[in-house]
């Protein structure tokens, strides 16, 4: 909390109402951090209170799995550690979107990047021209393909020189996303919101030391960050992974053999926990959406529009703690909203690092 006396009150009442003015244009902090709500005390002191958490938020409805849209932020309610949140902002498709395609180079899911690559500049068209887009793949190491750009035809051609990467080295998902969480935190666009569209068909490798030495020789001496800080790195970036599933014959057998290695595969995933589309979608907020090979192209699009509908939601939290602290984040419809959409389900990411 800063103290700044200022000589008059006249001056202060116009400072506030410059900072009506001006707030709204920075609702911007996707990784729950900053920015102000002012105040004055009667003793003329300016009070600043630096802190403003967002959060996305899509509705969808059980059922179909279709976005419930036209809803208010009287609809909501926000709670942090469990208590009530006043929401001081709210919009809905306002914020330009940041997106890492990130893309899992194992046997079974390369061979769709080309259908991707083939109808990737229709579905990126849903895109708007302020959206920014950055094209990485990841076997054991992460490969920056092209950086954030607007330009639509350099990420189709970064698509395509994605769609011919061959590699041999195992899939290491908590490596990948961390990456591609740490690389959105560099875009240079901190009002956007940050998303990671992840194709993969969620069959990992176990990253332990054994597979690490005989297939992620890329990594060298590196570090092979862990499901936890991927899950805290994502918090702290306040981004969202969605997900582009897709399963074939060659994934469907690795699961049924580990099906099959009930015992080795629960042992494996307690040591060395390999990470999980499901489980980053849930923590963050985000989405699982299958698809199959001659549909891609609809399916990265139909998410784009569905990413681009979450509500957002901007609070200043109640009550001081910790720098570093988690703070979880629930939200919640409304008992009356609820009422009318009684199969809907709200997902928001599960909370912040102050």
């Amino acid at each position: 909390m800063n103290r700044i006396t200022h000589p008059s009150r006249e001056k202060v009442m116009a400072w506030r109402s410059c900072l009506a003015k001006f707030i709204p244009l920075l609702l911007v902090s996707c990784s729950g951090l900053v920015l102000a709500q002012n105040s004055v005390d009667n003793a003329g002191v300016y009070r600043v209170n630096a802190r403003l958490v967002t959060v996305d938020a899509q509705v969808l409805e059980k059922k179909n799995g279709h976005a419930v849209t036209g809803l208010t932020s009287r609809d909501f309610q926000v709670y942090e550690d469990k208590v009530p949140q006043q929401i001081s902002s709210f919009s809905q498709d306002e914020l330009p979107l940041s997106v890492v395609l990130l893309f899992d180079l194992t046997d079974s899911v390369r061979p769709v990047l080309k259908p991707l690559a083939d109808g990737a500049l229709d579905a990126l068209r849903h895109l708007k021209p302020q959206d920014e887009v950055a094209v990485m793949t990841y076997s054991a190491t992460a490969n920056l393909i092209e950086d954030f750009t607007t330009d639509r035809a350099r990420t189709v051609d970064a698509i395509k020189k994605a769609s011919r990467t061959e590699s041999s080295e195992a899939a290491f998902f908590n490596e990948g996303i961390f990456q591609a969480a740490a690389r959105l935190q560099k875009s240079g666009h901190l009002g956007n919101r940050r998303v990671i569209i992840w194709l993969t068909d969620d069959i990992p490798n176990y990253p332990s030391d054994e597979v690490r030495r005989r297939y992620g020789r890329s990594l060298g001496k590196a570090k092979l960050h862990s499901e936890k800080e991927a899950t805290e790195e994502l918090w702290r970036t306040g981004t969202v992974v969605c997900t582009l599933l897709q399963t074939s014959q060659i994934s469907d057998d690795e699961f049924s053999l580990r099906m099959s290695k009930a015992g080795e595969t629960m042992v494996n995933k307690m040591l060395y926990p390999p990470g999980d589309v499901h489980k980053y979608a849930q923590a963050t907020g985000g989405q699982v959406v299958e698809f199959s090979r001659k549909r891609i192209d609809q399916r990265l699009a139909s998410l784009v529009d569905d990413i681009r509908m979450r509500y957002t939601l901007a609070y200043h939290p109640v009550g001081q703690k910790a720098r570093g602290r988690f703070c979880a984040i629930e939200v919640k419809l409304a008992p009356e909203s609820k009422k009318a959409h009684q199969d809907a389900m709200v997902e928001a990411r599960a909370g912040y690092y102050r």
